[in-house]
């Protein structure tokens, strides 16, 4: 599930998918800090980095708002620049 959401941090278009596929990878390796009875990495790993840094990052791109992404156009190399 961890790669699977690093790969929507990549590909997805819109900045609120990507984030919400970021908070899917921190979950998924708290999970897996979990399963290696880590318990208190898994809790500081949901707290910290699932929890305030992903809402802060959420908040600041509701701030910008969708319409200022609408514009931007892709380079001919960023999608081959991002298979690497």
């Amino acid at each position: 599930m961890a790669v699977l959401g690093g790969i929507g941090v990549v590909t997805f278009r819109q900045p609120i998918r990507s984030v919400l596929s970021l908070v899917l990878v921190m979950l998924a390796l708290s999970v897996l800090f979990l399963l290696l009875s880590a318990q208190f990495i898994f809790a500081v790993q949901i707290i910290v980095y699932a929890g305030a840094v992903m809402v802060l990052f959420l908040f600041v791109i509701a701030l910008l708002g969708p319409a200022r992404e609408l514009g931007r156009g892709r380079l001919r190399f960023q999608t081959w620049l991002s298979a690497l």
